[in-house]
């Protein structure tokens, strides 16, 4: 029964990360990445291991199977990758889901280093990387950005920002109301 339940968490709080990126339109479904980093945190909190990257990976599916476009692979493999940095700093920093609560400034600060990863590796892969390697003359051309540094800027301020809002908003949904589910 318990494999049942943590099937279904994964499931519903990855189709939830699905929803939030498919159906806003392209500005906005990038300003609501604060819904993916709580549903990712507290499907990590939910189940121990692995959990963000199980439920990262099944809305980065979701979403590139549905969207059609050609940043379909590029899509599910940021959406797992946001994933194993969220598990991987709860694990640094020896966060647990436990009846008694969670440490709401832990999770903040492990929430903001795992979304400025995220931001910081997905603005290298569009913006940087390609005119480090030249690679703006070949076909996909209109897959890059051209990087500003009020871009960057705004890339390495609102990542942790929003991971900040997520870590507060998780801590809270679970010390509040979830805690007491067993999984």
């Amino acid at each position: 029964m318990q494999r049942l339940q943590r099937l279904f968490i994964l499931a519903l709080f990855g189709s939830i990360i699905f929803v939030a990126n498919m159906f806003l339109p392209p500005p906005f479904n990038y300003l609501m990445m604060v819904i993916q980093a709580v549903f990712l945190a507290l499907s990590a909190l939910f189940i121990k291991r692995a959990g963000a990257m199980y439920a990262g990976a099944i809305g980065g599916l979701l979403t590139a199977l549905l969207s059609g476009s050609a940043l379909g692979p590029f899509t599910f493999f940021f959406s797992f990758l946001f994933g194993v940095f969220v598990d991987l700093f709860l694990f640094a920093f020896r966060i647990k889901g436990t009846r008694e609560g969670v440490n709401r400034n832990r999770l903040i600060a492990a929430m903001a280093l795992s979304t400025l990863m995220i931001a910081v590796s997905s603005y290298s892969a569009f913006a940087l990387l390609p005119q480090s390697f030249n690679l703006e003359k070949i076909a996909f051309v209109s897959l890059f950005i051209q990087p500003s540094p009020m871009l960057t800027v705004l890339v390495l301020f609102m990542g942790p920002a929003t991971g900040a809002v997520a870590g507060y908003a998780s801590a809270y949904l679970w010390n509040r109301y979830l805690r007491y589910i067993s999984v």
